[in-house]
Order: C-alpha cells, then structure tokens, then sequence
C-alpha cells in the first residue's frame, strides 16, 4: 500500500504521524511510505533521517494527498484539505468529529474512509491510540494551570506546591480517567491538594487505593462541584466520552463561585469541552477571561511538547496502520474489531453512532456497510 505522512498544519502543531522508526517497519512490510518535506523537523526528525530507512520525501500536500491510497496525520483535515481528499481514500488521524459538524460533512461529501485514533476501541472500554496523548495533556493541564495562576498573566498569583508556612493551591480534576488521573498525579507531585472528581464508584476505590494522600477522590455531582469550586485554585476537565460531544459539567453561572484570576483547563476541548464558556484556542493564543476567570483550551496541547508526543503516538498507533495497510481496511475491521470501532465515516456512510446523533445524521452499523 502507499501510505503518506502530511506535514501538520493546524497552528503551532509540531507533532508528525509516524517516526523514521515506525517508517522503517512500514517499509520492511512491503509498503510505500512517502512524507511530505518537513513534516517531522517539529519533533527532531530530518528527511534524511526518513530517507535512510526507505521512506520517500515528497514536496507537498498536495502530492501526499495524491499519491496515496492511506494517508496519516495528526490532526483532523483543515478546510484547505478537503478538496483534496478522494473517494475511497483512507484517513487515519484524530478526527473528533462530534465537535465540528463541518469537518463531519466535508468527510462525508468527500467519499473517503475516517479511521479515528480516538474512537478504536479495546474490549475492556480503553481506547489505546487516546491513552499516550490523554497522558501528555493530562500532566500538561497542570504545567499551564500552574502557569497562568501567576500574576504576570493576571491569575492569582498561586504557587500550586506552597512553601514552609504557606499553604498549597486547590485543584479540582474532573473526571478520573487518563486525562484526570495524569493531572491529579502531577498536581499532587506539585504539592498541591488534589481533589479527584468521578461518577464511577469503582474507580474511585481504585484511585483511593493508588494516589497519593494528599489527593481525595469524590464522588461527582453538581452539588459536589459547587461547594469546591469556591475554593479551587485551578480545575481541569477531563471527562470523555467517546466520539460524543462532552458534556457541560460547570455552567457560566457557576464561574461566579470561584475567585477572580482562578484558571480553567479544558482538555475536553477537541470533544466541544466540557465547561459551558469554553471556546477552542491555539498555542499561539492560548488563554481568554470570562467573568474574571482565566480559560486555557488549546486544543492540541501534546503538540507543544512534540518530540515526546510523536513517539509516544507512533507506539500506539503504528500496529493499527499496518494492519490497515497489510489486510486493506475492510478486512482489517472485519478482523479486530478495535479497529472497527474506529470506522467513523465510510464512504459517504456516518458508522459511528455517537457522530450520528451529535448531528442528527442517518446512522448504519459497520458491518452493514462492508457487506455491501
């Protein structure tokens, strides 16, 4: 198969979709593997780095587009690329399409197949291509909370880990997944007082069992969140579910109950966040005010620390692609159905049900679709 590698052109997004390693497995496997120029120069990688394990270096992303039969990113197509996209090419990126009904339509008209990191799928509910970069932006929610609850960016003038004397900052940590528990890890690590929000009874017992003392896991429920809220220094949402538009946990109302210069970090931002004031932002842009609280919801945060990120990524998603390109998709879904559950867009047909609704949209399960 040939599989090309475009260059990321979503603002400040330095990660790239596979590494010269993963390059080098892919060709060993028969396949063609061409990469826009430049692409991986944001996370350390030359072309010729590229070059010297076989794959091929094109000019552009025009040519990728092209050229190949899969093609992989990081990032979900940009409106420059839809006109590019072809019938029954295949697309494997990170899509999160409940939150944009543009991109969802314009993949749709496009004739191709969306393949989406974030919806495949394990047997036990995990999602292994969303874990590695869940994990970053998890511990980086933290880093830029922490950040801008300094005074030069008019937050609270907090340090979240206090000093001899002085007591530490307040995180709350909504939802105690990946996301959730990575944060609270790295809050805690800080010094801060963690609290670790979940509606899940299980898990809760887990996390009381695993994270360290000075962080409480809660039960979570409006009445929960209110009381903490006017004590939090920093609140992080961390809550998914997948391929579904994230649900709006704290209202504009009850911003009103937290301290002027206090930070949110929505990591549910790439899902349509999960505060209701949350609005996506960029690396180069990252923070706004509502009603003197500071929002932070750049919506790909890994990208800033690309380098970790990419090869972090390319673990998890590089066993996936070869299946992909060994069997064709088809039979690759047939076969795993974690790649199944990945199947968002089949050429023209919405396959993911959580997509569908989020846009009222005609339905129809996978494997209706290949029977045909």
């Amino acid at each position: 198969m040939k599989v090309g590698v475009l260059k990321e052109i979503k603002v400040k997004e330095n990660r790239v979709a596979m590494t010269p390693a993963g390059a080098e497995l892919m060709v060993a496997n028969g396949h063609t593997v061409m990469i826009e120029t430049t692409a991986g120069e944001g996370s350390g990688f030359s072309d010729e780095a590229y070059i010297n394990v076989g794959a091929v270096i094109e000019p552009s992303a025009e040519a990728i587009y092209e050229k190949s039969e899969m093609v992989m990113k990081v990032k979900e197509p940009l409106p420059v690329e839809y006109a590019l996209i072809r019938k029954g090419q295949v697309i494997f990126t990170y899509f999160h399409f409940a939150a944009s009904e543009e991109l969802t339509r314009a993949m749709i008209d496009s004739g191709s197949i969306s393949v989406a990191y974030e919806t495949v799928e394990k047997a036990n509910g995990s999602l292994p291509l969303l874990t590695p970069m869940s994990e970053v932006a998890g511990r980086m929610a933290i880093h830029e909370g922490a950040k801008y609850l300094e005074k030069t960016y008019n937050g609270k003038g907090i340090l979240l880990g206090g000093v001899p004397g002085v007591e530490p900052g307040t995180v709350i940590v909504i939802g105690g997944g990946i996301v959730g528990t990575n944060s609270a890890k790295m809050a805690c690590g800080m010094g801060a007082k963690v609290y670790l929000l979940d509606t899940n009874l299980e898990r809760l017992r887990y996390l009381s069992d695993v994270m360290p003392k000075n962080c409480f896991p809660l039960m979570s429920n409006p009445a929960t969140l209110r009381n903490l809220l006017a004590e939090a220094d920093l609140v992080v949402g961390a809550v998914l579910i997948p391929g579904a538009v994230a649900p709006k946990l704290i209202t504009r109302d009850m911003l009103s109950i937290m301290k002027k210069g206090s930070v949110i970090v929505d990591v549910a931002i790439d899902q349509g966040g999960c505060f209701e004031t949350s609005k996506p932002t960029t690396h180069d842009d990252p923070i706004y005010e509502v009603d003197g609280i500071i929002h932070y919801c750049v919506a790909n945060m890994p990208g800033a620390v690309s380098m970790t990120s990419t090869v972090a990524l390319t673990n998890a998603t590089l066993p996936y692609a070869i299946q992909l390109a060994n069997k064709s998709y088809k039979m690759a879904a047939l076969e795993n159905a974690e790649i199944a559950k990945g199947l968002n867009v089949i050429e023209g047909t919405v396959t993911c049900q959580a997509v569908a609704e989020a846009f009222e949209l005609p339905y129809e399960p996978f494997e209706s679709v290949l029977s045909y």
